[in-house]
């Protein structure tokens, strides 16, 4: 797009749907790599991944074109095959459906980006559920309990 000039910045989360699946920290990496090649390979930034067992959160610089929900469900989709192809789980793997998305200012990168890096020491403190409700809070979004994430702690 000639003369578009954008600084969009978002930050998703989303969970995985069966206990038995929770994600291992043996292989998150390979599988953040597998999700960042994704998000490149469809132009977008990306500014930091990271989770615990039931759910990630990554943040990207997002180019106007993109469409964020067609983004989210071609990482799911091919991340579950990634991971059944990998042998990553015993169990069938999938992620619960929706995801939650927050945007942000360029004042707030670094905040961000360290609180997904430092995840798994924040959930020592806070469970998943507690944090996804704080942010959907702050953002003031309206919702229905029966259709946030199920909560596998």
């Amino acid at each position: 797009m000639a003369n578009t000039y954008s600084q969009i910045y978002i930050q998703v989360v989303f969970a995985v749907q069966n206990r038995n699946a929770f994600l291992k920290p043996v292989w998150e990496e390979e599988l953040y790599k597998y999700i960042t090649g994704i998000i490149q390979n469809k132009g977008q930034k990306m500014l930091s991944i990271n989770g615990t067992h039931n759910h990630i959160h990554f943040f990207i610089g997002m180019q106007p074109t993109c469409c964020l929900s067609d983004l989210v469900r071609e990482i799911k989709k091919s991340s579950n095959t990634f991971i059944k192809e990998k042998e990553m789980r015993p169990y069938n793997f999938k992620w619960q459906e929706g995801f939650g998305a927050f945007s942000y200012g360029h004042s707030q990168l670094t905040d961000v980006i360290q609180y997904i890096e430092r995840q798994k020491e924040h959930h020592q403190k806070r469970s998943f559920k507690e944090e996804y409700l704080a942010f959907l809070k702050a953002f003031e979004i309206e919702f229905k309990n029966e259709y946030l994430f199920e909560w596998l702690e």
